[in-house]
């Protein structure tokens, strides 16, 4: 038989749980600051960090439950054109990297709408 304490703690778990921090999005933009959170626990290994499919930055790795930051304006097309905020809008960013064993991570940031549709869409 149950007690009204024991039933108690069961709810108060029950809550605790439901209750926990969302998952964090991999890929996090704020103002022109791009945060890459791995909460895996694996390394991601030659992390390459597209934007517009054009633009890049690399880094040789993000640890485990660490996390990766950069400004946009360090963003780098092929012949050396840089990202410009304040001049350019953001449609596309993905990553791409590996795991220890090899395996590819593929990270794509979904966005609401670009450009009219994500006012449209927010009204």
């Amino acid at each position: 038989m149950r007690t009204p304490a024991a039933a108690l703690v069961v709810l108060v778990a029950a809550l605790a749980v439901s209750c926990g921090k969302p998952p964090q999005e991999p890929l996090q933009l704020q103002g022109n600051v791009l945060t890459v959170d791995n909460s895996s626990d694996e390394e991601w290994r030659d992390v390459e960090i597209w934007l517009n499919t054009y633009y890049r930055v690399t880094t040789s790795s993000i640890a485990p439950h660490q996390r990766f930051q950069t400004s946009l304006d360090n963003f780098v097309a092929g012949f050396g054109q840089r990202f410009e905020f304040r001049r350019m809008q953001v449609r596309d960013l993905r990553l791409v990297a590996k795991r220890p064993d090899g395996q590819p991570v593929k990270i794509i940031k979904e966005f609401a709408g670009s450009g009219l549709d994500a006012l449209k869409r927010r009204s």
